[in-house]
């Protein structure tokens, strides 16, 4: 009975590198959502992460140190972890985990139409009279859905391509008037705990 012999060089300079790179960008995918996730105050999942980040990353320097003369071995760990990086931002991306502050300042009477758009789309809103360096303004804030934020950004474009605006993440918030979400089951488990809790 023949049995499939795999060659040193094969293993070495292809099989090797290619675990090494593939662990590193499970492993830096993996330290990009950790981080995200504490900062989305998703403190109970962030633990779960971090375990299997740590298994995996010492799997793939097990790797490397089993042959420091093989140059492959570095490059597909570094690669890895470039790739990785990017791999973990567009996930996070994707999911829109949280709730972020937005600050639309405007002239003119855009400012209403901006309003009720907001309104419309089941979102509180606070509008303030202010005073900017070129006159008078309407400061508009709303806590928004971040998947929403997209869609959003384009509507204030298209009224009023002068209007500033900033969006910052929150954590807490005491009240609000929040758009209900539809989302599958595992996005919807993350966005709850990422809602923005009553500060006590």
């Amino acid at each position: 009975m023949a049995f499939f012999i795999i060659s040193p060089d094969l293993y070495n300079w292809v099989i090797l590198p290619t675990l090494i790179f593939l662990a590193q960008i499970a492993n830096v995918c993996m330290e990009t959502l950790r981080i995200v996730f504490l900062s989305k105050g998703i403190k109970y999942l962030a633990p779960v992460i971090a375990f299997f980040e740590i298994i995996i990353w010492l799997l793939a320097i097990v790797g490397v140190m089993s042959n420091l003369s093989n140059p492959a071995n570095f490059i597909a760990y570094a690669f890895g972890f470039a790739l990785g990086t990017y791999v973990g931002l567009v996930i996070e991306e994707r999911l829109s985990i949280g709730m972020v502050i937005m600050r639309i300042i405007t002239t003119g009477e855009t400012s209403a139409g901006i309003a009720e758009f907001l309104q419309s789309e089941q979102y509180g809103t606070t509008c303030l009279d202010a005073k900017g360096a070129r006159g008078g303004v309407t400061m508009i804030i709303s806590l928004v859905n971040r998947d929403d934020v997209p869609r959003i950004t384009r509507y204030i474009e298209q009224t009023n391509p002068g209007a500033f605006f900033s969006i910052e993440d929150v954590r807490y918030v005491n009240q609000g008037v929040f758009k209900p979400r539809k989302l599958n089951p595992f996005t919807g488990f993350l966005h709850t705990l990422a809602r923005p809790r009553k500060k006590n």
